[in-house]
C-alpha cells in the first residue's frame, strides 16, 4: 500500500526525523489559508505548492490542461510582494492544479488526476541527496540506499554512476549499527553537525521502516541546509500489505482514489491481481501456476496482460468476478483459464465462467484448459453452456492457442 507525502511526512514527524512545515489543501481556499502560517512560522516568504498523487516524478512532470505547469512549483513572490503576493500566485497555482490531469515518468501518458495539494515551506538548501531504506527479499532484510547525486532518479543513477550509490544492510535483530550510519555519513561527504544530524537520521528512520513494516522509504531529496540541518524534503512510503493488520492507523491513509480500479475490485473480492502491459488475459489458480502460465504465454510469443490466481477455495461468483475484471481491460485480446483442480473444483470454475460470460460478454477470444478435480462435469458444463470457447488438453496446447488466436 502507498500512501501520499504528506502522510509520509506526518508519520516522520511522529516519530522525531525532521520535515519542513506543510498543510495538506483539497480546495484553493485550504491552499491559500495555509500561507500564512507557514510563513510566519517559518520565517521564510518562500513556499511551494506540491500535487499528491502516488508517483514520482512530479517535479518534472507537467499537466494535460497545463503543458507549461510543473507538478511541484515554488512561490517567490513573498520575496518581494509579501504574504499577500504570495496567497495570490498559490491561489492561481491551486485553482489550476487541482482536478487536472498530471503527467509524470511513473504515470505513462495517461497521468492521473490531482486531488490534493501539499503547500510547505521553502527551505534553504545547501546540498541535495538521497536516501531510501528498502526490504530486500532477497536478503530478507532492509537495505539502506544513499546517494550524493539527490534529486535526480535513482534509475539513472545505478545506470551512469552506480559507483555513486552506498548501501548497508540492517540487521533486524539490532538495528543500523552506528558505524554503519557513520560510514554512509562519511561517504556522502557529510561533516561536523551534519554528519552528526544524518546519523541520528538515519538510524530513526530505519527503526521506523522496521517498526511500520514498510517495504520503501524514498527521501529523494535528502538535503542539507545552509544551517547544516539535515530535512526530509520529499518523502515516499510504500508498506507490506500482508501486514497493514497490526497497523490501522495506517491502513486507514489509503486512498482508494489513486489505486487502480481492476485491482481494488480484486482486492474486495478476495483476488489476487495485478495489471501488466499485455494483451492475453489470464485466469488462473495459484501462484506458482500463474507465474508458469505467463512464462509459458511469453515463451509462444504472447504477452500476459495481469496475474490473476482465483486461489485454491474460490467461489462462482469470484471467477465470474476474475472474469468481468478482465474483460474490463481494454487491452486483452484474449482470455487464458488453466485451472488445475486439486483443492479447486473444476465445476466452481466452469460455472463461474458460465455465469461471467453471460454478465459481461465475451468479445474476445478465450481458451480454457481444465485439469483435476470434477473435470469431466467442468467440461461438460461448458460445452452445454453454448458459450464460444475454446478448449485445450494440456497448458502447452492452450498457450499455443492463446496465442494463435490473439495475434
Amino acid at each position: 500500500m502507498k500512501i501520499h507525502e504528506y502522510q509520509a511526512k506526518q508519520l516522520m514527524a511522529a516519530h522525531g526525523i525532521p520535515v519542513p512545515l506543510g498543510k495538506v489543501a483539497v480546495s484553493v481556499e485550504a491552499a491559500v489559508a495555509a500561507v500564512r502560517p507557514l510563513v510566519e512560522q517559518s520565517g521564510n516568504p518562500v513556499v511551494v505548492v506540491k500535487s499528491q498523487i502516488h508517483a514520482g516524478g512530479r517535479g518534472k512532470g507537467t499537466f494535460k490542461e497545463h503543458p507549461d505547469l510543473r507538478g511541484v512549483n515554488v512561490v517567490t513572490a513573498g520575496l518581494q510582494g509579501g504574504v499577500e503576493a504570495t496567497e495570490a500566485a498559490v491561489a492561481d497555482l491551486a485553482e489550476r492544479m487541482l482536478g487536472s490531469t498530471l503527467v509524470t515518468i511513473q504515470t505513462g501518458p495517461s497521468g492521473k488526476r490531482v486531488n490534493r495539494l501539499y503547500v510547505e515551506q521553502g527551505v534553504n538548501i545547501d546540498r541535495e541527496l538521497y536516501l531510501a531504506v528498502l526490504l530486500d527479499r532477497a536478503l530478507a532484510r532492509n537495505i539502506v540506499m544513499a546517494s550524493t547525486e539527490g534529486g535526480m532518479d535513482i534509475e539513472k543513477v545505478a545506470e551512469e554512476t552506480p559507483d555513486k550509490i552506498l548501501r548497508a544492510e540492517v540487521d533486524p535483530a539490532v538495528g543500523l549499527a552506528t558505524f554503519q550510519a557513520n560510514g554512509l555519513g562519511w561517504g556522502l561527504g557529510l561533516e561536523g553537525p551534519a554528519h552528526t544530524e544524518f546519523v541520528l537520521f538515519v538510524k530513526t528512520l530505519t527503526a521506523m521502516a522496521t517498526q511500520l513494516d514498510t517495504d520503501l522509504i524514498e527521501i529523494n531529496p535528502l538535503v542539507v541546509t545552509k544551517e547544516a540541518t539535515v530535512i526530509a524534503l520529499d518523502g515516499k512510503m510504500g508498506f507490506d500489505d500482508n501486514a497493514l493488520y497490526r497497523h490501522p492507523d495506517i491502513a486507514n491513509m489509503r486512498d482508494e482514489t489513486e489505486e487502480d480500479p481492476a485491482e481494488l475490485e480484486a482486492k474486495e473480492t478476495g483476488l489476487s491481481y495485478i495489471k501488466l502491459n499485455g494483451t492475453i488475459g489470464c485466469m488462473v489458480n495459484g501462484a506458482g501456476l500463474a507465474m508458469s502460465t505467463m512464462d509459458i504465454i511469453k515463451h509462444f510469443g504472447g504477452e500476459p496482460a495481469n496475474f490473476l490466481d482465483v486461489g485454491g477455495g474460490a467461489n462462482a461468483e469470484q471467477v465470474a468476478a476474475a472474469i468481468r475484471i478482465i474483460t474490463a481491460d481494454p487491452n486483452v485480446k484474449g482470455i487464458f483459464v488453466n485451472i488445475f483442480g486439486g483443492i479447486m473444483r473444476c465445476d466452481t470454475i466452469a460455472a463461474g465462467i458460465i455465469s461471467g460470460v453471460k454478465e459481461v460478454g465475451l468479445p474476445v477470444p478465450m481458451v480454457v484448459r481444465l485439469e483435476g478435480t470434477n473435470v469431466e462435469l467442468g467440461k461438460q458444463m461448458l460445452d452445454e453452456s453454448g458459450l464460444n470457447l475454446v478448449t485445450a488438453t494440456d497448458m502447452k496446447e492452450g498457450a499455443q492457442k492463446i496465442v494463435e488466436l490473439t495475434r
